[in-house]
């Protein structure tokens, strides 16, 4: 099984290196990484470069936004099984993909995916919320709970069969492609119990108030759009669930 990750990039030189390293030191060799990058100007091509025994494929031009780059590398990719990797997150463990790949194996689902650590830029080794995936239902969508997008694995024929990312969403594309894959097309899925990688905080969906009213607002057109009866009420109530993901930044 051929697994292809992705990494979508602009600018990213501060934290690109760690993320290609992290790739690099997986034990499972049947792997492709992709890296689609927007035309960056502060040293991320020379790094990409630099890299040739990691880096499968790159390109670097201008693109229609974070969800049309990713699309551009899924219709690069060349292994059976696609996951996205971004430019501020690492594995930090090297069986990640290893285990991705058994469970796909061993449980001949459609979809695998996993947990995921958050932590700050400036100490990477400190968890400051963990979200656990295996809380995820279908029936818990029109709560805004989904899998960790970053851990989330699927076959690419199912991006050429039930669509792409939609690109006319500015931050919740991933949460409209879970819930058209697990709950529109009702891909099996299966959870795996580990902490894949590592996202600094600070992204584009955690960065500012502004970014959660969009966040919510996209929410609840892709609940719509699919089908799923839900309201404001219920998806800003799982924001009382969040607050137990950042107990053990506590202790």
């Amino acid at each position: 099984m051929k697994v292809s990750l992705i990494t979508v990039t602009y600018n990213s030189a501060a934290t690109l290196a760690h993320t290609i390293e992290s790739v690099g030191v997986q034990d499972y060799s049947d792997l492709e990484y992709i890296i689609v990058d927007g035309g960056s100007s502060d040293g991320t091509l020379d790094l990409i470069q630099s890299y040739p025994e990691v880096v499968s494929q790159w390109i670097s031009e201008p693109d229609g936004g974070l969800y049309d780059a990713i699309n551009k590398g899924i219709k690069m990719a060349t292994g059976d099984v696609v996951g996205i990797i971004h430019s501020d997150d690492f594995y930090h463990r090297s069986d990640a993909i290893s285990k991705v790949v058994n469970a796909f194996q061993e449980f001949g689902t459609d979809c695998v995916y996993g947990d995921i650590r958050f932590v700050k830029p400036e100490n990477l080794e400190k968890t400051v919320r963990y979200y656990h995936s295996g809380r995820f239902s279908a029936e818990k969508i029109k709560r805004g709970i989904i899998p960790a997008h970053p851990t989330f694995f699927t076959y690419k024929k199912n991006f050429e069969k039930y669509g792409y990312y939609r690109t006319d969403y500015w931050i919740a594309g991933d949460f409209e492609l879970l819930v058209r894959f697990l709950h529109t097309h009702q891909l099996s899925y299966h959870y795996l119990p580990e902490d894949l990688l590592k996202m600094r905080t600070g992204g584009l969906s955690t960065r500012s108030w502004k970014s959660t009213l969009i966040i919510n607002q996209e929410d609840l057109r892709a609940c719509r759009e699919n089908g799923i009866k839900t309201n404001y009420f219920w998806l800003y109530s799982r924001y009382f669930k969040k607050l137990l993901e950042f107990l053990p930044s506590l202790f």
